[in-house]
Formats: C-alpha cells, structure tokens, sequence
C-alpha cells in the first residue's frame, strides 16, 4: 500500500538528514521534493502545492533550523499535515433512525454490491446490528444474484423483487419489510453506470427522496486516481453524500485518491477496503493511514485486529500447556489460523513500525502458511502432542506424506523450539526484560 508514495518521501526527508548545517534553502529542497512526490503520486498539483506551502510554513516556526533532528521533525510535520489532509480524525456511521438506512452510490465497477455486504457483514459483528441488504440494481443481470450469494454466505437478509424494475418501489417495500422483521439497518445497493448521467442520478436521488437515508455513501476505486476524485466531486454535487468508501486500497501504490478525496469533496473517508475477503473492510484512521504511508507502521490496528481474533479462555489454556511444556503442534495449528483470521500476511507485516521496507520487494503469498499446515498433518495425532518423539524415521514418513523435504521439516521443528523457549521465557519472571536484551543481541 503506497510504497510509491512512501519511497519518494523517504528521499525527501533525506535532502535534511546527514546535514551539518540546516537552513532555509534545504528546507526548500525537502519540501520541493515533496510536492513532486505528492503530484507523482496522482495528488492534484493544485493540493500538492497548498500542502507543501503549509508544511514549509510549520517547518520555518517549528525550530526545524535549530533541531538536532530535524529530518525527523519536518517528517512529524507531514505526517500531521497529512492527517489533517485526510481529514484529521475518524468518522463513524451515523445512524439515527431504526431501521437506520444506507444509500450505496458509484459507478459500475466500483465494487458497491461487494461492499454493500462487506458494510453488512461489519455491521453484524462488530456492531450487533440486523442488516438488510436490498437488491435495487435492477439493471445489472448478476447484481441480485450476486447479493444474494454474498448475503447466504454471510447469514444475512436479502430483500429483492426481481419482477419489479422499479428501484423506488423496491427500497421503500424494502424498508417496511425491516420494520416487520426486526432489521434496524437497511443498507441499499443501487445501480451503477459507466459514466455519470442524467437517468444515473435522477434514479439516485429518486430512492434518496423516497427513503430519506441516515447515510448516503459514495464507493469508489482508489486505483483510478484523480478520476476517482472527480467522479466524487461530480457525485456529490448532485447528491450531497455524507462519507465515501474507498475500494481496493491494498492494491494503491501512489495513494492520490486517498490523499486528496476529502480535501475536494470535504466529506470524509468512512471506509477502505482492504482485499477481496468479506471481512476486509476497515474504518477509515487518517492519523494511522498517514504513518503507514511514512513507514511508521499502525501498531494500534495491528493490536485490534488481534483483539477480535482474542479468546480469553483460549489464552489462559495455551498460558498453562506453556508453563507445563505441553505446547504441541495442535496448539501451534490453532494460533495460525487466528493470524490467518487477521488478514493479509504482507499487509499485517506493514503494520508493524520499519517492517514496511523490509517487506518492499517480498511478496508473501495468503497461503504463506500452507507447507507447514501440510507439515503438521502429516503427523499422527501423538506426534502433534508429543513433538519430542520426532525421530530421523518419523520425518522420513512425514516428508513422504506432505511433500515436503526433510530440509524443510527440520526448519520447522527448529522454529517450533525456539518459539517454545521463548515463550517459556515470557511466562518466567523479568522474561520480557529477557527478551527485550535477547531481541537486542539479533
């Protein structure tokens, strides 16, 4: 995510490191370089120059001349202004009325039906709310079905009237039938266009007349740009809506729309999705996504993504097999499916504060866990429990059942040792001193 965008600021903050003397000509050449590395990362020229002049700005009264770092000064002075760029703070759903209603919005392609299910999947488990997803792309021959597919998939409602190709009709029977069945959100997928037109919008804000929405969200594909910019400009000075969801974010490596989405439209970023899984949806940080882009890592989302995968009881469980030396490879297979349940491997990596560099060329498959899954199957159920036991003949049996080499069982095993011991050394008292000195040494 953004690796464009965060290698040439890197070289920009560079013009100030390893000076002996700052002033305010290589300030000048800091912030040049970061203009052209906001205009090369699809930011407006316009933006990128507005941005540059109120960092130069905050750069001349904030001591950079005199600091004993100032690289790393003039970096926290664009990492806030990039912030504020992209609106500063967090902004939640808003969602008054019951049942409460979202009006999706966006072109075709933009992924709105995606994550039209992906908000109502969200909004089922974190929030403990009863969605209804609603079917009014009437035009589109796979739109409903494909709803429908995503709704029995994620055990969620579906209204639709595939005899009606009237949008209006639809959403309205689609907001009583909540009423009567206990839904207190409706969220409303609608038909999407190649390009903006009059019928397109007309229909829009027909439904949006009809409903009176809580929320009217504007999804759209952040790979396209500026031209996801000024689609969001022409929609919402037709429609007013009140927050965007910005798609397909793990695969933007310049970073434009997000950067600028908020500054032309002043509407905030409510969502980003973040891959194809239907959990991939996160709430929009404009403080976290500005370290990330910086290579600061998002240590915060890292841990709430743990969290939601965090079962207490499960925890105190493997706490005790630890301190017994009873950890086994089923207990191992359990942990790797809960990193599994956190997301994207390389985008977890890049949560984790300078990790993003190291990870730059690296790429790190979903299934980057499969070899050793088919590992540890490959065992009998005594063997997971009793690893000890894993002789020469043992691995040789191994290795011909899940194909791979003893090379490979040997590194796993070595690997399972070492994260025995370190555990173990976690539990013993002063064990984090122990491992902070032991992470130290490596």
């Amino acid at each position: 995510m953004f690796e464009s965008l965060n290698d040439r600021l890197d070289k920009a903050f560079h013009v100030l490191s390893g000076r002996n003397k700052i002033t305010e000509i290589n300030i000048a050449e800091s912030v040049k370089e970061i203009r052209k590395a906001l205009v090369e990362a699809d930011v407006s020229y316009k933006i990128a120059k507005e941005f540059t002049s109120k960092v130069k700005e905050k750069a001349l009264g904030s001591n950079v001349l005199t600091s004993l770092k100032p690289g790393q000064l003039m970096t926290k002075i664009v990492r806030d202004e990039m912030a504020l760029l992209m609106g500063g703070k967090a902004e939640e759903l808003v969602l008054k009325s019951s049942p409460s209603i979202i009006l999706m919005a966006g072109l075709q392609g933009s992924g709105k039906t995606t994550h039209s299910a992906k908000l109502a999947n969200y909004l089922h488990r974190k929030k403990t709310k009863k969605p209804l997803l609603v079917a009014c792309d009437v035009y589109r021959p796979a739109a409903i079905n494909q709803l429908k597919v995503l709704g029995e998939q994620l055990k969620v409602d579906v209204f639709s009237k595939e005899e009606s190709k009237n949008p209006v009709e639809i959403a309205t029977e689609a907001v009583a039938y909540a009423k009567a069945n206990g839904h207190n959100v409706v969220i409303i997928d609608t038909a999407g266009r190649l390009a903006i037109d009059t019928q397109m919008m007309d229909e829009i804000k027909n439904i949006h007349n009809a409903v009176k929405p809580d929320e009217t969200l504007f999804v759209v594909d952040s790979m396209t740009g500026q031209d996801a910019v000024n689609t969001a400009k022409a929609f919402n000075d037709l429609l007013d809506f009140t927050g965007v969801i910005l798609t397909k974010l793990d695969g933007d490596t310049r970073g434009g729309a997000a950067l600028t989405i908020n500054a032309v439209v002043t509407k905030p970023i409510k969502f980003i999705g973040t891959g194809e899984k239907m959990d991939a949806l996160d709430v929009f940080y404009p403080d976290r996504m500005a370290d990330r882009i910086l290579g600061m890592g998002d240590v915060i989302s890292l841990v709430e993504r743990a969290q939601e995968q965090f079962d207490e009881k499960e925890a105190r469980k493997i706490s005790k097999k630890i301190a017994q030396n009873k950890f086994g490879f089923d207990d191992f297979l359990d942990q790797i499916q809960q990193i599994k349940k956190m997301g994207n491997m390389k985008d977890l990596m890049g949560m984790i504060p300078g990790m993003g560099k190291a990870m730059k060329n690296i790429d790190i498959d979903d299934d980057a866990f499969k070899h050793i899954e088919a590992i540890i199957h490959s065992m009998t159920p005594y063997e997971r429990k009793n690893p000890e036991v894993i002789n020469g003949s043992r691995k040789k049996r191994i290795s011909k059942g899940c194909g791979q080499n003893i090379t490979e069982i040997n590194k796993l095993m070595k690997q399972f040792e070492d994260m025995r011991k370190m555990m173990k050394m976690m539990q013993n008292p002063g064990g984090k001193r122990n491992m902070m000195n032991m992470m130290k040494g490596m």
